[in-house]
Formats: C-alpha cells, structure tokens, sequence
C-alpha cells in the first residue's frame, strides 16, 4: 500500500547525496542492497519521526482498496511494533489515505503469523509463510527473488485478480 522502498531511496539520497534506481535494489534484501559502509544508518531511517506518516501511496491503491472494502470483509493488517513510530504514523498514514475503512480493520502485530483469512497480500514472503489463505506477494526489489508464491506487480493486477470479469 505504501511504496517503502521509495522512501528509503528518497531518505538515502537526502541523507547521502546518492540517486540508487529502484533497479539497483531489485534481487537484494532492502538493507543489502546499500553500501556495507552505510547499511546500519539506512535501517535507522525506519527510527526517524515521519518516516512512515510520509510515504507515498502506490498507484491505484486508494481506488482498488476502496472498491475491495465494498466487496468484501478487508482488514489491513501491519507489523507495526518493531519500531517505536510506526504504530501512530501508520495509523495516521491509513486514515489519510483510507477514509472510507474503519479503525477496526486495522489489525497491528508484531508477527503476521497470528492472522487468518481468505487472502493475503504482502511485498515480504515471511508474513506469507505461516499464512492459511491465499498467498499474493506485491511485487518489489526486495522478493524479485522468491517464486513461490503467486505474484501481483500493481494494484491494478490487484483489482484484476478479485475483479476478473471488468
């Protein structure tokens, strides 16, 4: 829902004065895929006020969750607990962008594990594993690597897949 590898790129090249391409990432786990010399300080950027109130909103994620959310029973569900910010910024974060869900289909844990549904979707296969639903990994440079799991690239493939028939 939240493009976080942009805002790790837009913080390292603020930080450094160093333009890496979303390519550069692809095939890496997201912290590997920056210089060894500077891996720690990028991971302490997840630390910092707003990092996560200020992410940018994937394309088509709005209008795609919203005509989901009228179909069906959607929980947004977020590991939110490793860092101390996160919890009250993607709280914020989802109200601004998703009005139109309630604050009781917010679901934030410290493991993905503990949720069961119909359909996951998630950029990182370990909240995939231990899920007893539908699998869908959302694309990005961080799981290039992994295929085994169903694939979406975008939040159009997203509305394609529950919406095939438009």
């Amino acid at each position: 829902m939240a493009d976080a590898t942009g805002q790790l790129l837009t913080y390292y090249h603020r930080e450094f004065g160093i333009e890496l391409s979303r390519e550069h990432l692809n095939h890496k786990d997201e912290l590997q895929a920056f210089p060894e010399a500077h891996q720690k300080l990028v991971y302490e950027f997840t630390f910092r006020t707003d990092f996560f109130r200020t992410m940018v909103v994937k394309e088509d994620c709005v209008r795609v969750m919203e005509r989901l959310n009228k179909e069906f029973e959607v929980f947004i569900v977020s590991s939110a607990m490793e860092f101390p910010n996160s919890l009250s910024e993607k709280f914020a974060w989802l109200q601004e962008y998703f009005p139109f869900l309630h604050w009781k289909q917010f679901v934030f844990c410290g493991r993905k594990s503990i949720v069961h549904g119909d359909y996951m979707i998630d950029d990182l296969p370990h909240n995939l594993d231990g899920f007893n639903g539908e699998k869908l990994l959302f694309s990005a440079p961080h799981n290039l690597h992994f295929q085994n799991y169903r694939r979406i690239n975008s939040w159009k493939e997203v509305e394609n897949y529950f919406f095939p028939a438009d």
